[in-house]
């Protein structure tokens, strides 16, 4: 295999760290995007931007906090107009599943004239164990609006071993793809399936969007971050492209995906999910 230099942007995230260690156990020589790295990549500040581009050969591009977000679009051309000064051959995006927003950005790699790979992923069961999902569930009372929509949750690790076979081979080049699980699940389904593995009790309430809106900003959280979770409750779980399920990752792996009750085993034997432990992870 060829000893290529990649960038990770994003690479100390949930995909990202991943998708670096892997990189790094086949021999890769791998730049880590962060704004703690040497050098820096810093969003915010694309004056970082060339010095953690050069000498690259390839790029896995993560935004944050999301491609739907106001001015996410505008970054990601700017990025791939650096890309190609700094002589980049091959850029993997990763984006989200029915998200308009996202399809546009998309579209500012694949018209770049680099190589590229569009990872397209459904909302990540780690959602439930790395992120806003968390400290509900660790009080046992989730409340959420669109209680009954169901989404095929995808697995950081399944996204991060595509993310590597189409960074590495170049029979991905100008593909779309667009991974999910195998099985469509609502969030009392969810939470069920949590709590049983854990052994706990955790109600689930269904609540308006309104509601939980309110309870955001009750929390003191900064207003792009409201703004966005309304979007992905309201924008991309109504988009019926949101609910397919797709053979994608065995398609590109050569093996199934990892199910939603797999990772809940795996996530539960941590003790992430028990509040007297979570305290000290």
């Amino acid at each position: 295999m060829k000893t290529e230099n990649i960038l990770v942007i994003g690479g100390t995230g949930k995909t990202g760290r991943k998708v670096a260690q892997q990189l790094q156990a086949l021999g890769q020589n791998v730049r880590i995007g962060s704004r703690r790295a040497n050098p820096a990549f810093d969003w915010h500040n694309p004056d970082t931007w060339p010095a953690a581009l050069a000498g690259m050969d390839k790029v896995y591009a993560t935004f944050q906090p999301d491609l739907a977000v106001p001015g996410a679009l505008e970054a990601i051309q700017a990025l791939v107009r650096q890309a190609q000064l700094s002589k980049v051959k091959k850029m993997v995006l990763l984006s989200g599943k029915g998200e308009r927003e996202a399809e546009l950005c998309e579209q500012a790699v694949i018209d770049s004239g680099l190589d590229y790979t569009i990872v397209r992923a459904s909302w990540f069961n780690q959602n439930f164990s790395e992120n806003f999902f968390l400290d509900p569930i660790l009080a046992g009372h989730v409340a959420l609006p669109q209680a009954e929509a169901k989404v095929p949750y995808v697995d950081t690790d399944d996204i991060a071993d595509v993310v590597v076979e189409v960074l590495m081979n170049n029979q991905h080049n100008g593909q779309i793809y667009e991974l999910t699980g195998p099985e469509l699940l609502t969030f009392p389904e969810v939470i069920d399936t949590i709590a049983q593995a854990t052994g706990r009790t955790i109600q689930f309430t269904p609540i308006s969007q309104e509601a939980y809106d309110q309870m955001l900003k009750e929390y003191n959280l900064p207003e792009d971050y409201v703004w966005l979770i309304n979007y992905l409750f309201t924008e991309v779980l109504g988009n019926p492209s949101i609910h397919d399920v797709t053979d994608d990752i065995e398609k590109v792996l050569g093996r199934k995906p990892k199910s939603f009750a797999q990772y809940v085993a795996e996530t539960a034997a941590t003790g992430v999910w028990q509040p007297e432990v979570a305290t000290f992870i």
